[in-house]
């Protein structure tokens, strides 16, 4: 069983291989889908598009939010195709793993020259 830095480093590898392909410029949604294809290439659990729901006060309500990719119950990755990324971006990764009890989050935005100034590892603190 992979540990949460083990899974982002096939993650990471995975991201630079599509920015290497196809370089910055599409839809997020075309990346997501590639970057689940590569990821699938490693027999890893992954879900796309999950459903977090939200509580409050012990009620579960009507409205969630959806994870871009989760590996192996360990790992958020969210996907962003933007300008440049913006503190609520990473507020948003870090709500999404307080609310999943996950440990780790990739924030990646592949609309970057260099992907490596696209990848940002964002850490819930529990």
């Amino acid at each position: 069983m992979l540990n949460e830095n083990e899974l982002a480093a096939i993650a990471v590898n995975c991201c630079f291989k599509i920015h290497n392909e196809l370089g910055p410029g599409l839809l997020e949604s075309i990346y997501e889908e590639i970057l689940y294809v590569e990821l699938s290439k490693h027999n890893l659990d992954i879900q796309k598009q999950k459903g977090i729901p939200v509580y409050w006060d012990n009620k579960k309500l009507d409205m969630g939010f959806r994870a871009d990719l989760i590996l192996e119950n360990k790992l958020i990755i969210e996907i962003k195709s933007v300008e440049s990324l913006c503190p609520v971006h990473y507020k948003q990764l870090l709500t999404y793993l307080k609310l999943t009890n996950i440990k780790l989050g990739i924030l990646v935005n592949f609309n970057e020259s260099l992907i490596k100034d696209g990848l940002r590892r964002v850490v819930n603190n529990l």
